[in-house]
């Protein structure tokens, strides 16, 4: 299961899953240091923060933004 973590509302997280439907989840089953597009999976029990996805989506979107005022 992956997701990315769209927003928080009060003790959960929003996520966006990869079939397009949002879930939510308790922040305190998260680990630390998520924010709002955080890519995460589930691994072996657990949510993990999925660091080369969320590098990977940044660079996209920083490509985008880029691309939008040239």
């Amino acid at each position: 299961m992956k997701g990315i973590i769209d927003r928080f509302e009060g003790e959960y997280a929003v996520v966006e899953m990869d079939d397009r439907i949002m879930k939510n989840i308790k922040i305190e089953i998260l680990p630390q240091g998520i924010k709002e597009g955080t890519a995460i999976k589930f691994v072996n029990g657990e949510w993990q923060i999925d660091r080369e996805r969320t590098e990977n989506l940044k660079s996209e979107i920083d490509e985008l933004a880029k691309n939008l005022f040239e």
